[in-house]
C-alpha cells in the first residue's frame, strides 16, 4: 500500500547515550547528553495541553499541581528514581517540576491521552528457529516526540546494567537488563486509578530487578496510581503479561511459547474495571492480528517479528500505526519506534519512526 508522504524518514539511527553511577549521576549525564530533546518534549507538552484545554480544563500551572501530588508517593517508594529524575532535570536545566509533568502525564491528563495503539509480543526458544527468547515492541505515541528518541545504556552502581529505548525527558522503562530480564509497556485503561506512584516510575524499577519474581513484585508496588500491561521476559523463555491497576492485577503466562498484547486486558478480572472499552476496538482488533500472525509462523526470527511490526492491516489503526490525522489532538499518534529485543545475545534490533519505511539498527548491551 502507498505510505503517506508526511511518514518521517531517518535513515540513522538514533542517539546512543552511555551513562553510569549513581542514579542522580546518571540522570544528570542523561539530561546533558538530550537537553534538545528533553527541551522540545516538554515545548510538546505545553502545545498539546493548550490544544486540549476545553477538554481537559487543564493549565500548565494546574499539571504541576496535580504532578506535585503524585510525586511524594514515588519518592517514599523509589527514592532512587526520583533522584534519576531530578538529575535528568539538572542536566537538561530544567525545571524538576516539570519533568515531573512528563513523567504522570498518563495520570495527570486523568488518561485522556487515550492512545490505543502500542502492540508487544514475544516467543521462547520452542517458537524460534535458532532457540533464541525474542521480545518485540511498537511504540506509539504523540507524533511530536518522535525526534526525541534516544537509546540508554546505563551501568548503574548498585543495579544491573540495561539498555532502554528513552524518549524526551522520561524515566527509562522498556528494554531489558544484564540479568536477561526484557519489560514491554502497553497502556491499559482500568477505572479505579488514584494518586500514588506513577506507572512509569513503576516500570523504571523493573529494570532493576534480577528475577522475574522481583520484577512482578514491583508492577505490583504498594498505591501505584494505576498499571500499564507489563510484558515480562525472561531469558529463561519464561514469559508473562502482567496486566495490572490501582488495586487489581492478573497474569497472563505464556504457556504456549508465544504471546501478544496491546492496550485492552485480556483477563476477565481486569476487563470488569475496563475503562470504555468500546473506545478500545481498535486496540482489539490490533491483538487479534498481532497473536494470529504470532501462530502462523512455527518457528520465528528477528525477521518474522520485524515483518509483523510492518503490517498495515486495519491501517491507519494498525500495527504499524499512521493515526496522525485524529479529530481531536489528544488522539493523534503514530509509531515512534518499534524494537525486538533478542534475549539470548543481549540485542537490540531498533528502528527509529515507521518501520514500514525506516531501517532497524542493533545495539548491544555490554555488562
Amino acid at each position: 500500500m502507498e505510505i503517506p508522504p508526511n511518514t518521517p524518514l531517518h535513515p540513522d539511527p538514533p542517539p546512543l547515550i552511555t551513562v553510569s553511577g549513581t542514579h542522580r549521576e546518571m540522570g544528570r549525564q542523561i539530561g546533558e547528553a538530550t537537553v534538545a530533546q528533553v527541551m522540545h518534549s516538554l515545548e510538546n507538552a505545553h502545545i498539546l495541553l493548550a490544544a486540549a484545554y476545553e477538554q481537559l480544563e487543564l493549565t500548565w500551572e494546574g499539571a504541576r499541581i496535580q504532578a506535585s501530588k503524585y510525586m511524594p508517593f514515588a519518592h517514599e517508594r523509589y527514592p532512587q528514581y526520583v533522584e534519576e529524575l531530578k538529575g535528568i532535570a539538572e542536566g537538561a536545566n530544567v525545571a524538576f517540576e516539570d519533568v515531573a509533568i512528563l513523567n504522570a502525564m498518563e495520570a495527570v491528563t486523568t488518561d485522556a491521552l487515550h492512545l490505543d495503539r502500542c502492540t508487544s509480543m514475544a516467543v521462547n526458544g520452542d517458537r524460534t528457529a535458532d532457540g533464541h527468547v525474542l521480545a518485540a515492541h511498537n511504540e506509539d505515541w504523540v507524533p511530536e516526540d518522535e525526534s526525541d528518541v534516544y537509546i540508554v545504556h546505563a551501568t548503574p552502581d548498585k543495579e544491573p546494567p540495561f539498555l532502554a529505548m528513552n524518549y524526551g525527558g522520561l524515566l527509562p522503562n522498556i528494554g531489558f537488563n544484564a540479568y536477561g530480564i526484557a519489560q514491554l509497556c502497553d497502556s491499559v485503561y482500568p477505572s479505579d486509578s488514584r494518586i500514588g506512584v506513577p506507572r512509569l516510575f513503576v516500570s523504571r524499577a523493573v529494570l532493576a530487578a534480577a528475577s522475574p519474581g522481583v520484577a512482578i513484585s514491583h508492577m505490583l508496588s504498594p498505591r501505584r496510581a494505576a498499571g500499564y500491561n507489563h510484558m515480562l521476559v525472561h531469558e529463561s523463555g519464561e514469559l508473562y503479561s502482567v496486566e495490572v491497576s490501582a488495586r487489581r492485577f492478573a497474569i497472563i503466562y505464556g504457556e504456549d511459547g508465544y504471546l501478544a498484547h496491546t492496550n485492552n486486558y485480556l483477563s476477565e478480572t481486569m476487563c470488569a474495571i475496563e475503562s470504555e472499552p468500546e473506545d478500545l476496538v481498535n486496540s482489539r482488533v490490533r491483538y487479534f492480528r498481532a497473536l494470529g500472525l504470532i501462530k502462523r509462523t512455527p518457528l520465528h526470527t528477528i525477521k518474522t517479528l520485524q515483518a509483523i511490526q510492518r503490517d498495515h492491516v486495519n491501517y491507519p489503526d494498525s500495527i504499524c500505526n499512521h493515526s496522525i490525522e485524529a479529530k481531536t489532538p489528544l488522539d493523534n499518534e503514530k509509531t515512534i519506534n518499534a524494537l525486538v529485543l533478542d534475549l539470548t545475545a543481549r540485542e537490540m534490533h531498533m528502528v527509529w519512526g515507521n518501520p514500514c519505511v525506516n531501517p532497524y539498527h542493533t545495539y548491544h548491551l555490554n555488562a
